[in-house]
């Protein structure tokens, strides 16, 4: 059988009513919904696309059961592959790079697939999820902006270009495409996601604060990633505000708990908990159940900004299990796949020994192996708010170290983003402390 996706791709496949939850996965995925798991309703039709599009789910577990879990669905898709068509080969191949750990690969194919066929959105948005693993932030621009011709009537592409841009740190543009996809879908959660960057990163904190809570009555129906990724992002807006328990409020009720046993949801609490603390904030037991969830992910080392948040949560509950998650960082990182390695010996490894050291109020040892990591973090993923976590543990350490040379680093790192900032009320108390330790007057 011969038919069409929901964005105009033709399709190759066995069973007519497969077409419903394949195209549940399309429109689920590129807007960061639930329905997309629906396709696993689909998956004893051995339609090749169908069979590929199950094994990518399954690898979106980010999990060390992920791999095997996807690899029957991927052997089923390559054995049927013969018989699908051009577009769906190259995603086929692309999806077993990704199995096989060979990410250069699949970031290939991805962009090829971007310029041979760029309404399939769902290699577009899975090219992009790769480049962001890796911290090529021009790399998920370049895929998106080549779509762009063929697709800009659908509202997502443009929120997964307001995402390239605002990661290139091209502000502006960032928040021209987010709003045009506001637009056109009021409930286009991933602009959303990006237009809050936008105002994090140019201090427009009240004024995010108030857009992100506008949108919320949107958040509905989304994958668990979505909706508390979003949540994060408020709370970020009240604790640099100074709302201290209304962000607490929003990690109880919207942040920790919709899907614990999730990746991304157990790194979003313990990133939260951690600037919680950072900002003076008491979180009480909190990191006790988050970290029984933790105590799973020894063995997994998917991702190595996965693995950092992990062994933090794991110290901050007093786990001895973060020093077996530290060892087991050392010895996987020679071995990681070559695209990745580089990021696992040269940051995650001095990363993971500063933040262990962090955790345990060995301030020197923070700063030896978070400044060693500094540097060159983009390597790791994950965005500029999601890092900004570990230059903050830096800069605490910094400030707890006291020593005037310390105090001076911390100044230098302090005021610009004071300046650039001016609402937070965060950012000025440690200004505050800064000079006072160095016997100096607050700027007026």
């Amino acid at each position: 059988m011969h038919g069409i996706d929901l964005l105009g791709n033709p399709l190759t496949l066995d069973d007519p009513a497969s077409l419903g939850p394949l195209n549940d996965f399309v429109g689920g995925f590129i807007a960061c919904e639930a329905r997309a798991a629906n396709v696993l309703a689909a998956a004893q039709d051995a339609s090749p696309l169908v069979q590929a599009y199950c094994a990518a789910l399954h690898m979106f577990a980010e999990s060390r059961e992920a791999v095997p879990n996807a690899r029957p669905f991927l052997d089923r898709a390559q054995a049927g592959a013969a018989r699908a068509s051009a577009r769906e080969q190259r995603f086929i191949a692309a999806v077993a790079a990704w199995v096989d750990g060979d990410i250069a690969r699949a970031i290939a194919l991805h962009e090829e697939q971007a310029r041979e066929h760029p309404r399939d959105l769902v290699s577009l948005k899975l090219g992009q999820y790769h480049c962001f693993n890796l911290g090529d932030c021009p790399g998920m621009l370049r895929l998106a902006l080549a779509a762009l011709p063929a697709a800009a009537d659908v509202p997502y592409l443009h929120g997964m270009l307001a995402f390239g841009h605002e990661q290139c740190h091209r502000m502006r543009e960032a928040e021209a495409s987010a709003r045009r996809a506001i637009a056109m879908c009021r409930k286009e959660p991933w602009a959303h996601h990006a237009l809050g960057h936008v105002m994090l990163t140019e201090g427009r904190l009240a004024e995010g604060l108030d857009f992100m809570r506008g949108v919320s009555d949107s958040w509905t129906g989304l994958n668990s990633f979505m909706v508390t990724h979003n949540w994060w992002h408020v709370a970020l807006f009240l604790i640099d505000l100074g709302r201290d328990a209304e962000a607490l409020d929003v990690y109880d009720t919207q942040v920790w708990g919709v899907v614990k046993d999730y990746t991304q949801d157990q790194i979003g609490a313990v990133s939260l908990l951690a600037r919680f603390e950072l900002a003076g904030i008491d979180v009480g037991a909190r990191w006790h159940d988050v970290a029984a969830h933790l105590q799973t992910r020894l063995d997994d080392h998917v991702l190595p900004f996965l693995d950092l948040q992990y062994l933090y949560g794991l110290a901050r509950a007093g786990r001895p299990e973060a020093d077996t998650l530290l060892r087991g960082i050392e010895a996987f990182a020679p071995t990681a796949p070559p695209a990745t390695r580089a990021a696992w010996e040269r940051v995650c490894v001095p990363a993971a020994r500063g933040l262990l050291a962090h955790a345990r109020g060995d301030m020197a040892g923070a700063i030896e192996g978070l400044g060693l990591a500094l540097p060159r973090l983009i390597e790791i993923g994950g965005s500029h708010a999601q890092r900004d976590l570990f230059e903050q543990a830096w800069l605490a350490a910094l400030m707890r170290e006291g020593s005037e040379r310390s105090l001076t680093m911390a100044q230098g790192l302090l005021q610009p983003q004071v300046n650039g900032q001016p609402e937070s009320l965060r950012l000025r108390r440690q200004l505050a402390q800064v000079y006072a330790g160095l016997r100096l007057p607050l700027p007026a």
